[in-house]
C-alpha cells in the first residue's frame, strides 16, 4: 500500500560538522530527498527556521542554532499497512510486523512505518527494539517509562531470551552450532560502511539449531545472546551459509565486493519468534511466541 503522508515538521540543533556551511548547502548535502533548487524555494517561502527566524539560502550556519523545517507531504514506498496484537496488558504491547514494514521512520518512510500505526492502536506504545524492514516477526512495545526504564535494563543485562526463525543456504555439517565472530563497520560502496564480520569488531554470539534439512537450504532457530545490527544475516554468512536470498551478505559475512546492494534490500527470510522477559511490574517470567510465515514452517 501506498501512502500520501501529511508532511513533516524537524528540528535539530547545529553541531560543529555543520558549522560556517551555508544553509542551503548543508540541507542540499544532508537531505538529498529535495534539490538544491527546491530547497532554495523552501528557503524563500519561509519554511525554514534558524532560531526561530526566517533564513536565506546563504546564511552561514553556527554550532548551537535551533534549525526548523518542513518538509511537504510526500509519496512514500509502498509498504504492508497493518499488524497483529499478540499480547497486550497496561504496561506493554508485543505485536507482530509483517515483511516489508519499516519499525522506524528513515529513508523517506514516515506514516507507512509499524511506530506510526502503533500509535494509532495505542498511542502510549513505542517499540523497545527493532527490526530490519524485511524481517518478520514480534516487536515489543512499553506503554509507560516505569516499563520501558525495566525492559531495557533487562535488555542491556542480557535477560531478555530472543530466538529467531531463518532459512539458511546449503548443508551444513552440523546441528548445532555457535557462533562468535565480531561485528563491526566495514567500507561499502554507497554508504561509506555497514556492519559485517571483522576481526575490529564488537563481541557477538549466536546460537544456532537446524530444524530441517531442504534440497539446496535448511530451517534453524537463531537465539541471541548480544543485538549488534544484521546480527544473524552476518553470523550465519560467517559461518558459511548466507540466508537464503540474502543480496548483500555473503559467505564469510562480508558484504559482495562492490555490491550496490544495501541492507533494507528484500529477499533474505528472517522472523522473530520468540522473546522472554520478567514483566517489568510483576516480575513474573512471560514467553511471547510470533508464528512464522509459511516459508519457515516446519513441513512435517
Amino acid at each position: 500500500m501506498t501512502i500520501r503522508n501529511e508532511g513533516c515538521e524537524y528540528r535539530e540543533r547545529i553541531g560543529p560538522e555543520a558549522e560556517t556551511q551555508t544553509l542551503l548547502a548543508y540541507l542540499s548535502s544532508r537531505y538529498r530527498h529535495s534539490s538544491p533548487a527546491e530547497w532554495e524555494a523552501r528557503i524563500a517561502s519561509g519554511q525554514v527556521l534558524i532560531n526561530a527566524m526566517p533564513a536565506h539560502p546563504e546564511t552561514v550556519l553556527r554550532r548551537g542554532q535551533d534549525l526548523v523545517w518542513w518538509r511537504p507531504p510526500w509519496d512514500e514506498p509502498e509498504a504492508p499497512a497493518s499488524f497483529t496484537v499478540l499480547y497486550e496488558d497496561e504496561d506493554l504491547l508485543a505485536v507482530a510486523k509483517p515483511a516489508g514494514l519499516p519499525t522506524l521512520p528513515g529513508a523517506n518512510f514516515l506514516q507507512a512505518t509499524l511506530l506510526y500505526q502503533v500509535h494509532t492502536y495505542a498511542p502510549d506504545a513505542a517499540p523497545l527494539h527493532r527490526l530490519g524492514r524485511w524481517t518478520s516477526g514480534l516487536v515489543l512495545c512499553a506503554r509507560n517509562r516505569d516499563a520501558r526504564t525495566e525492559l531495557m535494563r533487562q535488555w542491556s543485562a542480557k535477560e531478555v531470551g530472543k530466538r529467531y526463525r531463518a532459512l539458511a543456504g546449503g548443508n551444513p555439517g552440523w546441528e548445532e552450532l555457535t557462533i562468535t565472530a565480531p561485528i563491526g563497520p566495514v567500507p561499502h560502496t554507497l554508504l561509506g560502511s555497514l556492519h559485517a564480520a571483522t576481526a575490529t569488531g564488537k563481541p557477538s554470539l549466536s546460537h544456532v539449531t537446524v530444524l530441517e534439512r531442504r534440497a539446496d537450504s535448511f530451517l534453524c532457530d537463531v537465539r541471541i545472546a548480544t543485538g549488534r545490527p544484521h546480527q544473524i544475516r552476518i553470523h550465519l554468512a560467517a559461518a558459511g551459509h548466507p540466508l537464503a536470498g540474502d543480496p548483500l551478505y555473503i559467505a564469510g559475512g562480508l558484504p559482495a565486493p562492490g555490491t550496490h546492494a544495501v541492507p533494507g534490500d528484500p529477499g533474505y527470510h528472517l522472523h522473530s519468534a520468540e522473546l522472554s522477559f520478567r514483566h517489568p511490574r510483576t516480575g513474573r517470567e512471560v514467553v511471547i511466541e510470533c508464528g512464522p510465515p509459511p516459508l519457515l514452517c516446519l513441513s512435517t
